[in-house]
């Protein structure tokens, strides 16, 4: 007789309603490998991560105490009338590891730490504990650079203009205006004369106004701190992380600072003694620039029982990583310089060893930034998380991994208000033969084109040694359509990021984070909200800027956000939607404007389909044509950008380029995020962008991408030291014919199959 506790083998959902989710129920296998399929923005993300993970996140931290949850971030509880049988949840996504300068793939993966203890037993001459060889501690950084491997060096001509008195202006410094605080300081500080040129001071005035220490100064009848320009600039900018700055700022700071390798550990970031401490001849700075596969080989040989645990355990991680496809980092690779798919691939390592059995791991595509033939390594992964007893949930649109599933839930059928339905639940061959959208599209290959284009002209590249690039001479072909491919890690970034970004008339499109508050949206991004206002004004008699929630005509409670958040001192802080404007963001009297009878707040509910049928101004009906264009018909106006995937934002970024007049676009990996019925559109779009008279260069992996390319550059043959040079350079037609390299071999079987 079966136990009770045997029967809690399906997560049930009931009545899911977050975001666009209609009333959605489903039960999941518990010890499966679910996928999760539908077009972007039909709800994969609102059912898994908002509703799913999300639950489960805030049950577990409701176990501590509410002083314990005040250091934790606020969950609320996801709209559904019932979630049973959840376990822990994992959520391993593709969010950029932290900004933090000092954060390595070797702090961030714990190898670094384990090195430290090796060294600290091993290491000839002994220098102390594993705190003596960490570039994060006082005992163990370099003294000069304080553990960062690089100094800086400011160029004062970026702060000041020379042939300007201070009350003419002479400090550049955003922010240092002649009226503001900060100059009238200098300017009152009686260390030199302010109306005297700075060419002019002497020495000693110089000195006072550039490095002086933080000293009070009287001002009138009031002590004022005063400190020299460096000094205040190096702890107001240069202190900070560059990340976080506002835009002007961060330009300002990526002028006027200039970095160099550390003069004394030489970008080690340690300092003498733990330099001088070897394995075999090896430093620990030595092993941290080794490409790891290189560096599991030479951890592999020491045999010491004595730090047998500790072998043990970092053999097995850097195994791991090098089988994960990441063995071409190195560990002293900064953690923030990684891509969205390689940080989810470091998380991911941390769990595969994991002696946790029954979570539920949630994947946010596993396979982006990923090249076929690393694909199947990342699937052999998900199956082991499965096989040791854990529940595995993968939002994924690839149909190499959506082929590995042991149940599918497809939802759609289309996106926004047109999705948030279940239209498929089963195995894959169920999938297949069920006529929904995914199903259909399942086995669709692009066919290799029948005439390619004739290039217009060339692009040269030459001695390209960026990161692992051996001094690559290349050309690129004008005109046409280049995919530039290669395994995750060959150099593909390097080179076109390296060599071709910043030239004139080069326009890159990333999937870069987009700066903005949680006040920004696409109607704001794209400018089309000034047309809409304008539309609305000009309809009812009044000022534009009343239609503007950043502006007069925001709700005073909210403060045009539509949300009030509340700090409940001890207890978690809560968003909740603001009673006053009820979400809507404005005041009750720019509600009662209407244009064609919707306001303001109905807008920007609207999704940019929606709004392309509402609008017949010319300017706002252009800027939503080329969103619709570029696949991004279901985003609503006044949707935040934060919301945004990394695939959603670089296609945004796309429709705003699209009217500018560029010659040369480079766009990488732009499907990411996308179903494979909207990868036919983008190449519908790629097409336009070439046949209007334009170069368009794209980073990408997807094979119908590969196979519907006028000119292929491919990449290899390995990643790391084993790639960085150009195995093909032709036409989809003649690598599937006539080459040997990785990706010949996939496209062949592609446009084979």
């Amino acid at each position: 007789m079966a136990a009770p506790a045997d029967s809690h083998d399906v997560i049930q959902v009931r009545g899911a309603r977050e975001n666009n989710l209609a009333d959605v129920s489903v039960d999941i296998p518990k010890r499966r490998l679910t996928v999760f399929t539908g077009v972007s923005g039909s709800g994969k993300s609102s059912l898994v991560f908002g509703t799913i993970a999300a639950e489960s996140q805030r049950l577990i931290n409701e176990t501590y105490t509410a002083f314990v949850q005040s250091f934790m971030p606020s969950l609320g509880r996801p709209d559904v009338d019932a979630l049973r049988n959840l376990s822990a949840a994992i959520i391993v996504d593709q969010e950029r590891m932290g900004a933090n300068s000092r954060s390595t793939v070797g702090t961030a993966t714990d190898a670094h730490t384990m090195l430290r203890i090796l060294f600290s037993r091993l290491g000839r001459p002994h220098v102390g504990t594993s705190g003596a060889f960490s570039f994060n501690l006082p005992e163990g950084m370099c003294p000069t650079c304080e553990g960062l491997g690089r100094v800086s060096t400011v160029d004062v001509d970026q702060l000041v203009d020379r042939t300007k008195s201070l009350t003419e202006g002479a400090i550049t410094v955003p922010g240092f205006t002649v009226d503001n605080w900060y100059v009238q300081t200098y300017v009152q500080s009686g260390f030199y004369d302010p109306d005297k040129k700075l060419q002019d001071f002497t020495d000693e005035e110089w000195d006072a106004f550039l490095n002086r220490d933080t000293t009070k100064v009287k001002i009138g009848k009031t002590n004022v701190t005063y400190e020299g320009l460096l000094v205040k600039v190096q702890r107001l900018y240069l202190g900070k992380d560059r990340e976080s700055m506002q835009p002007h700022v961060r330009a300002f700071v990526d002028r006027a600072v200039t970095f160099t390798e550390c003069p004394d550990c030489g970008g080690a970031r340690l300092n003498a003694a733990a330099l001088s401490s070897k394995i075999d001849g090896v430093t620990i700075a030595d092993c941290s620039t080794m490409q790891i596969s290189d560096l599991a080989d030479w951890v592999a040989k020491i045999t010491d029982p004595s730090v047998g645990p500790v072998l043990t355990t970092l053999k097995e991680l850097l195994d791991n990583l090098v089988e994960i496809g990441l063995g071409y980092l190195s560990l002293d690779r900064p953690a923030a310089t990684l891509s969205g798919g390689e940080a989810q691939r470091v998380k991911m390592v941390r769990h595969v060893g994991s002696a946790l059995t029954d979570v539920t791991y949630v994947f946010d595509e596993p396979t982006v930034g990923l090249h076929p033939h690393d694909i199947q390594r990342m699937n052999d992964l998900l199956l082991r998380l499965r096989d040791k007893g854990n529940t595995v949930l993968v939002v994924e649109h690839k149909p190499e991994t959506i082929g590995i599933a042991d149940h599918v839930v497809d939802l759609g059928p289309g996106a926004g208000t047109n999705g948030g339905h279940i239209t498929f639940t089963g195995t894959v061959d169920e999938l297949r033969a069920s006529g929904t959208l995914t199903g259909r599209h399942l086995d669709h290959r692009a066919r290799l084109r029948d005439q390619v284009r004739t290039p217009t002209g060339r692009l040269a590249i030459t001695g390209a040694a960026l990161h692992n690039l051996k001094h690559v001479d290349v050309e690129v072909p004008l005109g046409v359509l280049t995919v530039v491919t290669g395994v995750a890690g060959s150099g593909k970034s390097s080179l076109i990021h390296g060599s071709l970004a910043g030239r004139d008339g080069v326009v890159t499109v990333d999937q870069a984070p987009i700066r903005g508050s949680r006040r920004s949206n696409p109607a704001t991004y794209t400018g089309l909200l000034d047309p809409i206002r304008t539309a609305f004004a000009k309809a009812n008699g009044v000022k534009p800027a009343l239609f503007s929630a950043n502006s007069e005509g925001a709700c005073p409670q909210c403060k045009g956000i539509g949300l009030v958040y509340t700090d409940l001192a001890m207890m978690a802080g809560v968003a909740s939607v603001c009673e006053k404007c009820e979400g809507k963001r404005f005041t009750a009297e720019v509600l009662t404007h209407t244009l064609r009878g919707k306001n303001i707040s109905e807008v920007l509910g609207m999704s940019v389909t929606e709004a392309r049928d509402f609008f017949t101004e010319r300017q706002a009906k252009a800027v939503l044509d080329r969103l619709v264009d570029v696949g991004l018909g279901y985003l609503s106006l006044g949707q935040p950008l934060t919301t945004l995937s990394g695939g959603e934002r670089q296609r945004l970024k796309l429709a705003i380029h699209m009217a500018e007049k560029a010659s040369t676009y480079i766009l990488d990996e732009p499907t990411t995020g996308l179903h494979l019925a909207d990868v036919d559109q983008l190449l519908a779009l790629l097409d336009r962008l070439v046949d209007d008279g334009n170069t368009v260069i794209v980073i990408e992996h997807h094979q119908a991408v590969m196979a519907h390319a006028d000119w292929i550059i491919d990449l290899g043959p390995g990643a790391g030291h084993d790639g960085g040079r150009v195995v093909f350079t032709g036409t989809p037609a003649d690598l599937v014919g006539n080459a040997s390299t990785l990706t010949a071999q996939h496209l062949r079987a592609y446009v084979g199959g």
